[in-house]
């Protein structure tokens, strides 16, 4: 647990908005320093190839055909925000106001693909829209998010855009959580450690509060260890690591273990491996993904959450 005191507050929050940062700050972490963050924004990304027929453990279950279904799974476990796009807030979020909600201001899909152009996210909506929504509704939207394509052509607009977007976010009392993927004709190797490293150091220069990033791979070496650099590089951007296609919940939830407990990373972004599953054991993955990042809680101790033999109490 972290205390209000011991909360870094970046210097670009204004004076008069040091408290609205901290209290939204402390609601995403659920008080831990911690994020656990359920990615929902797949709907414009991968459209929905990740909601209907197959993914590599089988068939998806038809729970995730509902748009609703990402909602239930917030409401129903320990989370710390739901991502997804204004608009999915703005239909939904009146049903499900005890969720806390990160606004993502940039999507694209992925028909357009990388041998064609380099990829480029451009800014939907700013700020100030979400802003209004927060106050209008009375939504808890603690954060907004953004992501870059570093190596991309089109880099040096969406660095503007994300540091503008930054600076606009702190001013506001918010946080932001930047996605940054190195990506483009320039770019021979998306994983590579140091280059993922090289990302989250951009993350620290443009000021994010955290930064996704994806695991890095290396040939003979262990990803939980070179990913270290990455964490080094972030300085007081917290790193969270993309939880990426469905695989297997048990190495799942090992993966994660090692991404905090070894390489230094302050928390989860995960999609795929929580709503390509029905409801329950979804809501169960999801408090089994927290006790790990919140609660610290063994692979063992996690599993049996997510087999539904033990629950998650997580005292905030």
């Amino acid at each position: 647990m972290i205390e209000r005191e011991n909360v870094s507050v970046p210097q670009d929050v204004p004076p008069s908005m040091r408290d609205e940062y901290i209290d939204n700050f402390m609601l995403m972490t659920k008080s831990t320093g911690r994020l656990m963050l359920f990615a929902g924004d797949q709907k414009v990304e991968h459209m929905n190839s990740d909601f209907v027929g197959e993914n590599e453990l089988g068939t998806i279950p038809e729970d995730d055909a509902d748009p609703e279904h990402m909602f239930r799974i917030a409401a129903g476990s320990t989370i710390g925000v739901y991502a997804t796009q204004m608009g999915m807030v703005s239909m939904y979020g009146a049903d499900y106001p005890d969720v806390a909600y990160l606004i993502k201001l940039n999507s694209k899909t992925n028909l357009v693909k990388k041998d064609t152009m380099d990829p480029f996210s451009n800014l939907w909506l700013g700020v100030e829209q979400v802003a209004a929504l927060k106050q209008n509704s009375g939504l808890k939207i603690p954060a907004v998010g953004y992501t870059i394509y570093l190596g991309s052509t089109y880099e040096p607009r969406m660095l503007q855009q994300a540091a503008r977007l930054i600076n606009d976010a702190h001013q506001n009392g918010m946080l932001v959580v930047l996605w940054i993927y190195p990506r483009g004709k320039s770019v021979a190797d998306e994983k590579d450690p140091h280059l993922i490293a090289g990302a989250t150091g951009v993350a620290l220069t443009l000021g994010a509060d955290f930064v996704k990033v994806n695991y890095p791979k290396a040939e003979g070496k262990e990803s939980s260890e070179i990913f270290k650099e990455a964490v080094a590089a972030a300085g007081r951007t917290r790193v969270v690591c993309a939880g990426g296609s469905s695989t297997d919940s048990k190495a799942f939830l090992q993966r994660l273990h090692d991404q905090i407990h070894i390489s230094g990373a302050q928390g989860n972004a995960t999609g795929r491996n929580i709503h390509q599953k029905p409801l329950d054991e979804a809501i169960r993955m999801c408090d089994a993904i927290s006790a790990i990042t919140l609660a610290d809680m063994s692979v063992d101790e996690a599993y049996e959450i997510y087999e539904g033999n033990k629950s998650l109490s997580l005292s905030v």
